[in-house]
């Protein structure tokens, strides 16, 4: 089930069983002069059918977009055994209903899918990264506006992390390394280009910055010089979430937002755990030391994908505790569906987060996805207790 089936050049249609690994695809394209169009953290781990079947998203989707617009087609095994076969490589095939789309992201409870057609971009010959500090989250949006007229489609990446997020790999991160030692700001950017000559990267690049820095929306950065520098600035970005696990528990939260509103909820949550824990909560909130950091406090910590909306709240503690969650859930849910937000951006919804899918979907639509689950799964035998609660 890890078989490589296919690759058409004059397309960019890259055909696997469903479990193949993303990296060794990742390897398969690029010796093909292509390009997966998702890009993950456990790469090395995942496998592509699984990707498919929780619609994964990553650091790329600001220039891919969703797997939904990706994958071309698929070969999935219903609940009573049958194959059905959509493994079409066509860009183009409007018959009928487009029934891959329901199992994308629908996590295994409609069909088991066992193989996946995906379209892959070329790859792009040159790429340049930025890791740019910024006064305010107010800025940090700034600067992504100004990306997106100004560096237009060669815009790949763009994300953020808080200071916070920035201490806590710096302190639990092995070989971690402060792009910009010698700044105090809030808030950091990690800004991807990817084109077609290191020459127009540059000039782009160059005249990007000039006009973020001279406007006041840039405070300091730093362009990677080779790839060794831009592993290094990838590695602190893409390595908090293992920061995090070295320090303690964690309650992580996937929601999106509008771009301007996503980092609310990560200062609500500061403000709301600062009202219950005034001696012993960090992080940037009332009572807080910021960029300190002891065995018991508690640190709120918030990253993401500011280009889609995709923040990842973190909220870290040196023990799991009752009292801590219950202060954390509904709330956070709660606090999401008011500002029209999703509980669940690119993780899925799971088993754990199946009881709280009214927060993001109406009850019709809830009902109309258990009548699809009805049709596909009648015995209910598929990943029984995920995505939807019982009943």
């Amino acid at each position: 089930m890890t078989t490589l089936l296919g690759f058409d050049p004059g397309s960019g249609a890259l055909t696997a069983q469903a479990g193949a690994v993303l990296a060794t695809l990742e390897a398969a394209a690029r010796e093909r002069g292509h390009a997966m169009p998702l890009d993950l953290g456990a790469s090395g781990s995942c496998a592509i059918g699984g990707n498919v079947a929780t619609n994964a998203g990553g650091i790329r989707l600001l220039r891919h977009g969703p797997l939904h617009g990706s994958v071309l087609g698929l070969e999935v095994v219903l609940a009573g055994g049958q194959v059905l076969d959509l493994l079409s490589s066509l860009r183009k095939d409007n018959t009928g209903y487009d029934l891959k789309q329901l199992f994308i992201g629908s996590e295994g409870t409609l069909g088991v899918i066992t193989a996946v057609a995906i379209q892959c971009p070329a790859a792009s010959p040159a790429t340049s990264l930025a890791y740019l500090a910024v006064p305010s989250f107010k800025a940090a949006q700034q600067v992504l506006q100004a990306a997106r007229q100004n560096l237009g489609e060669l815009l790949s990446a763009f994300e953020f992390l808080d200071r916070e997020s920035l201490e806590v790999a710096k302190q639990f991160l092995p070989g971690a390394r402060d792009p910009l030692p010698g700044s105090d700001a809030p808030f950091f950017l990690v800004v991807e280009i990817a084109g077609s000559s290191e020459q127009h990267n540059a000039a782009m690049l160059e005249a990007f910055l000039e006009s973020t820095m001279g406007e006041g929306r840039v405070l300091d950065g730093v362009v990677a010089q080779d790839s060794r520098q831009a592993g290094e600035i990838w590695a602190l970005r893409e390595g908090i979430t293992e920061a995090l696990r070295h320090r303690g528990a964690i309650y992580k939260y996937d929601l999106s937002f509008r771009v301007e509103e996503m980092y609310g909820v990560v200062g609500a949550a500061r403000e709301r755990l600062a009202s219950a824990y005034p001696s012993g909560f960090l992080g940037g909130g009332a009572g807080s030391t910021a960029g300190s950091d002891t065995e018991h406090a508690l640190k709120v910590v918030g990253y993401g994908h500011l280009g889609d909306g995709n923040v990842h709240l973190n909220i870290s503690a040196p023990r799991y505790d009752a009292g801590l969650e219950a202060l954390i859930e509904p709330w956070v849910y709660e606090f999401t569906a008011a500002h029209s937000g999703s509980i669940s951006a690119e993780h899925g919804l799971g088993r754990m987060k199946a009881p709280c899918i009214g927060y993001s979907k109406p009850p019709e639509a809830v009902r109309l996805m258990r009548s699809i689950k009805a049709a596909f799964d009648p015995q209910g035998i598929l990943n029984p207790y995920k995505v939807l609660p019982p009943e």
